[in-house]
């Protein structure tokens, strides 16, 4: 079995979370400090954001110089001996590749904007008249430039421009970038919104939608997108058939997403139908899940996640602020068929950090609505909350470490300490040491049932109850000789039977007949 189907990953956003030289910002030192905390927990497999150079309008995903570390997290040497100790504890390293765009500091981009005849001019996307796509940050993705009197494109920032992937000097220059960070260790890659690379020449205009609301159909998953992911992977396991190769799919549709997983294309993608509800329903939890395993019965996996550096908290978007919900979450996360992927933070239940005012905003999409809410004449405090509605900075507040207390300001706020903090860090340690031992190697998903807020399912050798109603308590039938590992809320178990306490929980192993 590949390393990564048996491996809980955790997230780290690297300028959020530890500064080791107090300087404000996170680094990789303040990473290596931090592995044998990892390690204690019971983490397989880290994944580091962006910290290659880069002006950092968008906290790192452009990059101006892919074969550089950006001085603000380190240098080569802090690199190594990260790499070296990570690997020494058993931690695989996966870091985040953008190869959907560059920054327009980068050199590439600089010298494709001198004129219309520079070789470097077709590896990006040019035109003498816009069409009507739209950035995924807000406004038009073409951007105006005096110097040769054209447009080019960016599907995000106008600091973000794309690159053409019908070019193949750009294929096999991106190749090279891949080729450099495997041979300084990496053990995976996590594509950024790969299935935006424009390898189409037709650009024809989107759809609108009678909200007004353009529906981006021609702009994402165009003609020849798996082409070009099967390139990639093709030339990522020429390299090491052994690296994990999971992908960034700009959908939460299930149908879409699962089908850039396979043998020869992505290994997984992130599945945001799942990981990214905006609101909490136990219903629709179960109706992904069991969606997600009528389609994954190939040996493919799919993702598990309730957090990332893109979404609210979960402990605030879905459990509201309960304790019993935001365990109960772990659970379905980490004793799942699936990989799951934690985000720092998460293991401790720390909350959102909310800007209270426009210049404690960092993130470019918050930004971005913010000066356009002004723009149409909203009030301060309106532009404000709607900027925030958006605002990816509430996972990105930087994690309050106890050492955090005395060392230099951050570049952003904190995220909320919880309360329970101590208990949810022990809850998790005790959840992944019940995967290590009992579904390591992924059992199927096994009768999996949802009644009046109750979640019931079975995975290898355990059996779990989930009482998500708070409300009441519920009757549950226990499978006999079956063993309690974990449980919460008030356990009555008679030996078949076990009255489970409104938000209760109970994990079991099952008994042999």
């Amino acid at each position: 079995m590949k390393w990564w189907k048996k491996t809980v990953f955790y997230e780290i956003y690297l300028p959020s979370f530890f500064d080791s030289n107090a300087d404000g910002i996170g680094d990789l030192a303040g990473v290596l400090k931090k592995i044998d905390y990892l390690k204690s927990l019971g983490v397989g497999g880290i994944w580091l954001t962006p910290f290659y150079q880069s002006p950092k309008v968008d906290n790192g995903y452009d990059v101006s110089d892919y074969y550089q570390i950006d001085s603000d997290y380190g240098n080569f040497d802090n690199w190594r001996n990260l790499v070296s100790y990570a690997h020494q504890r058993g931690i695989k390293i996966i870091v985040d590749m953008v190869l959907n765009h560059t920054s327009t500091q980068h050199p590439w981009f600089q010298a494709s904007r001198k004129s219309r005849h520079n070789p470097k001019r077709e590896w990006y996307i040019w035109r003498n008249e816009p069409n009507n796509w739209e950035s995924f940050f807000g406004g038009s993705a073409w951007e105006f430039d005096e110097q040769t009197e054209e447009y080019y494109y960016h599907s995000f920032s106008k600091e973000q421009a794309d690159l053409n992937w019908t070019n193949p000097e750009v294929r096999s220059e991106m190749f090279r970038v891949l080729d450099f960070w495997i041979d300084l260790g990496i053990d995976g890659v996590r594509l950024d919104v790969i299935n935006n690379l424009s390898v189409a020449i037709e650009m024809p205009d989107n759809p609108v939608a009678d909200s007004g609301e353009q529906i981006h159909k021609y702009d994402v998953n165009q003609k020849g997108i798996l082409s070009a992911i099967r390139s990639i992977k093709k030339h990522l396991y020429s390299k090491d058939s052994e690296l994990f190769v999971v992908g960034e799919v700009s959908s939460d549709e299930l149908s879409v997403i699962r089908k850039y997983v396979g043998e020869s294309l992505l290994d997984t993608t992130f599945n945001f139908n799942l990981g990214s509800m905006e609101q909490f329903s136990a219903k629709k939890i179960v109706d992904e899940l069991a969606a997600m395993k009528e389609l994954y019965q190939d040996g493919t996996l799919p993702t598990l996640f309730f957090n990332s550096h893109d979404m609210a908290r979960s402990w605030n978007r879905l459990a509201s602020g309960q304790l019993d919900r935001y365990l109960q979450l772990a659970v379905l996360v980490l004793l799942n068929c699936g990989i799951p992927f934690l985000f720092q933070g998460e293991e401790s239940g720390i909350g959102d950090f909310i800007p209270e005012d426009v210049q404690s905003i960092r993130d470019i999409q918050a930004m971005t609505k913010y000066l356009s809410e002004i723009e149409k004449g909203s009030s301060v405090d309106s532009a404000l909350a709607q900027a925030n509605s958006v605002n990816r900075d509430k996972s990105r507040g930087f994690m309050p470490w106890e050492e955090a207390a005395e060392s230099a300001p951050k570049w952003i706020g904190y995220g909320k300490v919880n309360a329970d903090c101590c208990e949810i860090v022990d809850w998790y340690k005790r959840l992944l040491a019940i995967r290590a031992t009992y579904i390591s190697h992924q059992k199927p998903l096994e009768n999996l049932t949802w009644q009046d807020g109750l979640i019931s399912y079975e995975i290898g050798q355990l059996v779990i109850y989930l009482n998500f109603n708070n409300q009441r308590d519920c009757e549950v039938m226990i499978p006999p000789n079956s063993k309690l590992l974990l449980g919460r809320g008030k356990l009555e178990d008679s030996g078949t039977c076990c009255l489970l306490s409104r938000n209760g929980i109970w994990i079991g192993q099952k008994g042999r007949n």
